[in-house]
């Protein structure tokens, strides 16, 4: 997940937050469709559980403070251990979860903020001036736009397994070998997208999240790149 133009604090705390509890709800929910599907991998390395600090890779988290660009730990899987279902069909299955919750946490907040039920004026926590509105409109857009990202079928993202899944079964054990390296390209891609500043990952993103606020929140988004696309 790329976080791009953090500047004011309140604005960091409010994604980092998002993306703690979102990230973590993500994860799980791959870790339990395996479970569930017959494949105790995850439950046996300690992924399946709502502690954020399981599924946080260090590297990851510190590159998303410095540089933007982080990840978790991948949720292992086995998909030779599923029950009734072929892996390519059970991975497809597995990865499609995480989106789903994605696209679930963002309408959970939809409904109070399409109720202004969530107050927009600020109160002061320390040395921040937070408030609860905005911290659901941008917990909104995280979960709309980390959904949208990770349906990208591209490399290691939950969209590429989901189409392996409608494509025959050597292009799922073909792209198994080469994930790692498509792993590389990607990550590479989006530094090269993030320190030439051509923005196009946001520019292509960003949109959808906007969207989305129209359709199910329905008044102008507090978002100031929504204005500008």
């Amino acid at each position: 997940m790329l976080l791009i133009g953090l500047e004011a604090p309140e604005l960091l705390l409010y994604l980092l937050t998002a993306f703690l509890v979102s990230f973590t709800l993500h994860e799980t929910a791959h870790a339990f469709v395996a479970y569930l599907l017959g494949d105790p991998t995850a439950k046996e390395q300690g992924r399946l559980t709502l502690n954020p600090l399981a599924h946080l890779s260090p590297i990851g988290t510190l590159l998303l403070l410095t540089v933007g660009l982080g990840w978790g730990k991948p949720v292992p899987v086995d998909p030779f251990r599923f029950k009734r279902l072929s892996p390519k069909v059970g991975m497809g299955l597995v990865a499609l979860a995480g989106p789903v919750v994605n696209f679930a946490l963002a309408l959970l907040v939809a409904v109070p903020l399409h109720l202004k039920l969530l107050p927009y004026t600020p109160m002061r926590v320390g040395p921040l001036l937070v408030s609860w509105g905005e911290f659901a409109a941008w917990f909104f857009w995280l979960n709309m736009t980390l959904a949208v990202f990770n349906l990208i079928p591209f490399g290691p993202l939950d969209g590429a397994r989901i189409l392996a899944a409608f494509l025959p079964d050597w292009w799922f054990f073909f792209s198994a070998r080469i994930e790692l390296y498509l792993l590389g390209l990607f990550f590479a891609l989006i530094l090269i997208d993030r320190f030439t500043g051509t923005g196009l990952l946001a520019r292509l993103i960003a949109p959808i999240g906007c969207q989305s606020w129209w359709w199910l929140v329905g008044y102008t988004p507090p978002f100031p790149f929504c204005g500008m696309l």
